[in-house]
């Protein structure tokens, strides 16, 4: 396990956790407000609040990554890994953030699934990947190995799922305002649900190894 150096008794790595986890829940509220504006919900009234959370994404990034250059000037190298590790959880869950943001940049183009005959597919994407994104937290607060392998194994699922769909809108004959809204949809839903199995990672793999299941199965060692 690679997060073996979360210690409660450490005010600063405690600090850091909660930030971590502040950071996956404005990332969450984001996800809900982007797909809720591309299924029927509100868009302009909440356009505000998703480039407010989004910043607050940001920030909070720059936030942990001070900390984690205070930690390592006090404790030195010892903990060097597993502060790598932090880096690369925190540029995961901003990336969520930038896809969140790119959902909803559809809605404000005009997208709107509301009524389409696929939308409970779409729906339950939504309600699937926001889930997720509460179980990611809950997963690194327990240190789970057996949930966040399972984890990590729907993920790479979900994966396959949004490029099959993805490759069937490039070979439709669908009209563009039609394919062109649900491929990119679709492919901003796999980064999220890639981005949120990386974070995952950090439970189970060692250092060298995080984002291995980002990668598609033929690159993979």
């Amino acid at each position: 396990m690679v997060m073996s150096f979360f210690r409660s008794d450490e005010g600063g790595i405690s600090q850091i956790e909660s930030q971590v986890q502040r950071m996956i829940a404005d990332a969450r509220h984001t996800f809900d407000l982007a797909m809720n504006a591309v299924t029927g919900g509100a868009v302009e009234t909440v356009a505000d609040e998703v480039r407010r959370t989004d910043r607050q994404i940001n920030l909070t990034e720059i936030e942990i990554r001070r900390e984690l250059l205070v930690h390592i000037s006090v404790h030195g190298t010892a903990d060097a890994g597993e502060m790598l590790v932090f880096m690369n959880m925190i540029k995961d869950l901003e990336r969520i953030g930038d896809y969140n943001k790119n959902i909803f940049d559809l809605a404000l183009e005009g997208v709107s699934f509301s009524g389409a005959e696929d939308l409970e597919q779409i729906l339950g994407f939504r309600d699937e990947l926001s889930s997720r994104i509460a179980l990611m937290g809950e997963i690194l607060d327990t240190r789970d190995e057996d949930r966040a392998r399972a984890y990590i194994e729907r993920g790479d699922q979900l994966r396959r799922e949004f490029d099959g769909l993805v490759n069937e809108l490039v070979h439709a004959t669908a009209p563009a305002l039609v394919a062109v809204p649900r491929a990119l949809l679709y492919r901003f839903l796999k980064r999220v649900a890639a981005h949120c199995a990386n974070v995952a990672t950090a439970v189970v793999m060692p250092v060298d190894r995080l984002d291995y299941f980002d990668e598609d199965d033929h690159t993979r060692t």
